[in-house]
């Protein structure tokens, strides 16, 4: 592994996954990619492809998703902050010839937050064609994570790593970085990856993009990750329970809410109501 995130907010894990699975992924994205309009906006950038809902648009991205060493490296920076992560974004990205250098951001500011304290989310980018500074490689600024994020740093101090497919690009949402600029003659493809802390908002509505339609079809804990699942105590229920139980073949009309506490919080409650009877229990 290049790099560390807690030093210098990113790291590039090599041949986490075979190029094999990255050039399935690519193929059954193609037609996607070719059909996708161009974005509108100067940050989405005007010879830029985007496009979302990926676990539903190749059979690979789950593999991805759940990565376990990858996941291991994100709930390391997150859960300190948090009772679980969610999956905050899927994204496809076509960099085309022409393209402008990206402004360079930092993904925490989508939230209002006090900055510093804490990491909201960690990027993961899967490269579909190497990146490379020429057409348009990720540009990050190292130990931007630990800097004022008011003050701007110099062009001249981002890198660009060479990243293969295969390889994992992780960054924290507080590291400064930006898509580069395209001067070559063929289009720069990736992935983008990104999870949350649990109790926010995702930049993309995962509930959304996968109804309990799609989302019975995940696995029990990719199904977790979008968002079918609790974060104690009791945050983003339906009717009093877990989301999990609209996936569900029959869902009940009426059904009991069901407390789900963090084990600090149910021994609190249980004293209170102990102290309340007075100690009958």
């Amino acid at each position: 592994m290049r790099g560390h995130p807690a030093r210098d907010g990113w790291c590039i894990f090599g041949r986490a996954v075979d190029p094999d699975l990255i050039g399935r992924v690519d193929a059954e994205l193609d037609a996607r990619f070719a059909a996708t309009p161009l974005c509108q906006g100067a940050f989405y950038g005007e010879r830029t492809k985007r496009f979302g809902s990926l676990l539903t648009r190749s059979r690979g991205i789950a593999q991805l998703v759940m990565h376990p060493r990858v996941l291991a490296v994100v709930e390391q920076a997150l859960l300190p902050s948090c009772e679980r992560i969610s999956l905050n974004l899927t994204q496809a990205i076509e960099i085309h010839p022409g393209a402008l250098p990206q402004l360079p951001h930092r993904d925490q500011d989508m939230w209002g937050g006090p900055k510093g304290g804490i990491e909201y989310l960690v990027n993961v980018m899967w490269p579909l064609t190497t990146f490379t500074r020429t057409n348009g490689g990720t540009r990050l600024w190292t130990g931007s994570h630990i800097d004022d994020p008011d003050s701007p740093l110099p062009e001249d101090d981002s890198v660009v790593p060479t990243v293969l497919p295969g390889d994992a690009l992780i960054f924290l949402g507080s590291t400064l970085h930006g898509g580069g600029g395209n001067t070559g003659s063929a289009p720069r493809r990736g992935i983008v990856i990104s999870y949350c802390l649990g109790w926010l908002k995702p930049f993309e509505l995962q509930w959304l993009v996968y109804p309990p339609a799609v989302a019975r079809r995940f696995s029990p804990d990719l199904a977790a990750l979008v968002g079918y699942a609790q974060h104690r105590p009791n945050l983003g229920n339906v009717e009093g329970q877990s989301p999990a139980i609209l996936l569900a073949d029959d869902v009940p009309d009426y059904l009991p809410a069901i407390d789900a506490l963090r084990p600090d919080q149910t021994a609190l409650a249980a004293a209170f109501i102990r102290g309340q009877r007075g100690g009958r229990d």
